[in-house]
């Protein structure tokens, strides 16, 4: 039995994971970005071990987040799931001054790998548009740039892989893989989106738990449990490291050697 941990598992793919590793027979940790959205979860989840809440597109309530996880014991996997969409028609700051969609999707990522304790296994939900960014390194925080909310949504999904991969490279006892679900009917995806819905959730709850050769690599990105082309810049070392010193710079939180 495994236990493991998943961002943004009120509903969509998150709990959809969840339910799967529950039927399986693992401890799965629910979250939800407030109390109320917790309960949620722990109430779709029947078996799940608890909910613990945390607004992710807030730095400090992401930290006191990974201090909440750090007392339920040592995990042996974390799946970064949460995550929010692209359709914000201006640039809509958190209180900490940044896009939430970089708050969510990439930086709080970033922070909660740095403050939970070395899990066996990080998995991060990125998305096929990710091959669509250029990386926006430059501009993390839209401050220079027309903001896009479609560009800035696909930024934080190779963030994602960037992040993943570079994981990979620092820690050589951890595997570290980024995912691709699909385009699916969720509440982000959109009710006609074409990808299967019930697959969606395999990839991560695989390589989570799987002791299946496959799912014992790192530096890997998948769609539908198979390795798929990424963004060749998230195997790019300096554009790795830049974006761990960016996100350092934005939250004050070095990365762990």
């Amino acid at each position: 039995m495994a236990k493991v941990f998943i961002t943004g598992s009120a509903d969509g793919l998150g709990r959809m994971a969840a339910q799967l590793l529950v039927k399986q027979g693992h401890s799965v940790v629910l979250h939800g970005r407030d109390e109320a959205r917790a309960r949620d979860a722990l109430k779709a989840v029947p078996g799940a071990h608890t909910a613990l809440s945390g607004n992710l597109s807030d730095i400090k309530e992401t930290v006191n987040l990974a201090e909440k996880a750090n007392r339920l014991g040592h995990f042996d996997a974390v799946i970064h799931n949460a995550a929010i969409g692209y359709r914000e028609p201006k640039r809509s700051a958190n209180a900490d001054g940044l896009p939430e969609v970089f708050a969510v999707n990439s930086l709080a990522p970033y922070i909660l790998t740095c403050l939970i304790d070395k899990p066996h296994r990080l998995i991060y939900l990125s998305s096929g548009l990710h091959r669509q960014s250029a990386g926006g390194l430059d501009d993390l925080d839209w401050k220079k740039r027309k903001w896009d909310g479609y560009t800035a949504y696909a930024d934080s999904k190779v963030h994602d892989v960037i992040l993943a991969f570079a994981v990979a490279r620092k820690w050589k006892d951890v595997y570290a893989n980024a995912l691709e679900p699909g385009w699916v009917a969720t509440k982000m995806g959109g009710p006609s989106a074409p990808d299967s819905l019930e697959d969606a959730p395999k990839t991560q709850a695989w390589l989570a738990v799987s002791n299946d050769p496959g799912a014992l690599v790192t530096g890997k990105y998948f769609y539908h449990m198979q390795q798929s082309p990424f963004n060749p810049i998230a195997k790019d070392v300096q554009a790795q490291d830049k974006f761990l010193l960016e996100c350092q710079r934005f939250s004050g939180i070095t990365f762990p050697q």
